[in-house]
């Protein structure tokens, strides 16, 4: 990435360094956030692999999503805590500083498909359910999954080679509390702008094609529940699709407000809040409403729970 004669720089991440008076309440709510976080996930694996009930592509696609969202949040929260638990702005290293963004946009990317693939599995399973075996097989599932990954790691291999082949100053100072992918292109002293309007092209195309084949997939999914003569039928299949169109909505609403609003008039500290309900409270509301939400996990849940605690 960077030129081999040319002296490494340390970046230092300011965090929330200068808001002093939330740094201890923010340790606290970041370590139990991601606590919960951690333990649903794993919860959610474990349902998805042992649960007869859990056997179909959904949760085979859940299952993964739940695994994105493990190392997605791990690549974060550890190094926020030890910032928050500082007085002091802490420094990360120029490859720190280039890891920590190229798994973030790796998984970022690969949950963004994962939701595209989920959202297909639906209006197969809806609008051409005699297709379904085949549309949506063992093999088909794999390739999906392998796919997104793949997707992940060109969108992170294209974007980091990008910045970190930048000049940047002897001591960047980044104002924000993880290598995200705006403040870190805003140090860069030379080529800025070129960069920024190609980071930014293609962070919208990422975002913004698979949102339109997801919402492509939902209006097919509508008009077939809409044909339906049974309320009952509508319903249910209705109610099948809500969890899912909840944390899509989550997803992308909360990723087009924090890389695609406008930056004019927007501060530090809202672009950090923005980036703090974003990469570390929106997973574990992901799980809520794939928990709390979906009759056939709490139902999992509940027997997995049966066999394991004997009766008195």
């Amino acid at each position: 990435m960077a030129n081999a004669n040319q002296t490494l720089p340390e970046f230092l991440l300011l965090g929330f360094s200068d808001l002093k008076a939330l740094q201890g309440p923010l340790f606290w709510v970041v370590l139990l956030v991601y606590l919960v976080t951690l333990l649903g996930n794993f919860l959610i694996i474990l349902l998805t692999q042992v649960s007869p009930a859990l056997c179909s592509p959904m949760y085979f696609f859940l299952r993964h999503l739940s695994m994105v969202e493990v190392l997605y949040i791990t690549d974060i929260v550890p190094r926020t805590l030890a910032d928050l638990a500082s007085p002091h702005p802490r420094a990360i290293s120029f490859w720190g500083c280039a890891a920590q963004m190229y798994n973030f946009i790796v998984l970022g990317i690969s949950e963004c498909c994962l939701l595209t693939a989920m959202a297909y599995d639906r209006y197969v399973a809806i609008c051409r359910p005699l297709h379904y075996s085949t549309l949506m097989s063992q093999q088909a599932c794999v390739a999906m999954v392998g796919i997104s990954w793949l997707m992940g790691i060109i969108t992170a291999t294209t974007h980091s080679s990008l910045i970190f082949t930048l000049p940047f100053p002897s001591r960047p100072i980044i104002p924000h509390f993880l290598c995200d992918i705006l403040p870190v292109l805003r140090l860069a002293s030379a080529g800025k702008h070129r960069s920024e309007i190609s980071v930014m092209t293609a962070t919208v195309v990422f975002i913004m094609v698979p949102f339109s084949l997801i919402v492509t997939s939902y209006a097919r999914i509508l008009g077939a529940i809409l044909a339906m003569a049974s309320t009952q039928s509508r319903r249910k299949l209705f109610s099948t699709c809500s969890s899912h169109l909840l944390v899509v909505s989550l997803f992308f609403g909360t990723a087009s407000i924090t890389y695609i609003r406008p930056r004019e008039g927007s501060s530090v500290t809202t672009d950090r809040i923005l980036s703090l309900f974003y990469t570390i409270t929106t997973p574990m509301l992901n799980l809520i409403i794939y928990t709390l939400r979906n009759k056939e996990v709490t139902r999992a849940l509940r027997h997995v729970v049966k066999r394991q605690v004997p009766s008195p």
